[in-house]
């Protein structure tokens, strides 16, 4: 079972997670930034991490154009706090452990893993804008190059 899948022009679905330091983090409060949301399997996976440090590593740039990142997956606080600090990542973890907020935004669901199909996290990207609206919905992501060709979407430089 796949959840539905939102499009560009959708207002964004509402949330409270807590974030790596176990604080209380509401999309409402990001509200008149504009937001890119990133929901990823699991926090210091090979994979994950080659993506959390890409958007480190593009931090700045991002900044620079008005967005806020957010990384979103179903670890909790203590093990995203771990991650964080291991890899210098500069932006909010939010734990969604019983994937309430996954299946919000379509990204619980089917897919294939070494060959099986498992119920998992569909790792995807969205854009939101100064009023939680979806710019951009992008789906079934791959880990390396993906925040490159992000920018590129979104006419930012390196």
């Amino acid at each position: 079972m796949t959840t539905e899948r939102l499009e560009p022009g959708t207002p964004a679905p509402d949330f409270t997670l807590s974030d790596q330091d176990g604080s209380p983090v509401s999309l409402a409060g990001l509200r008149g930034r504009k937001v890119v949301l990133y929901f990823y399997p699991a926090a210091m996976t090979p994979g994950c991490t080659t993506q959390a440090c890409d958007f480190r590593d593009s931090i700045s740039s991002l900044q620079g154009a008005g967005y806020e990142v957010v990384g979103v997956s179903r670890d909790e606080p203590a093990k995203l706090k771990e991650f964080r600090e291991r890899d210098d990542l500069t932006f909010t973890l939010l734990s969604d452990p019983d994937h309430a907020v996954h299946e919000a935004y379509g990204v619980w669901g089917e897919k294939k893993n070494y060959g099986k199909v498992i119920q998992g996290v569909i790792r995807s990207t969205f854009v939101l804008d100064e009023q939680g609206v979806v710019t951009h919905a992008l789906y079934n992501v791959k880990a390396t190059g993906h925040v490159a060709r992000l920018r590129k979407t979104l006419g930012i430089d390196a």
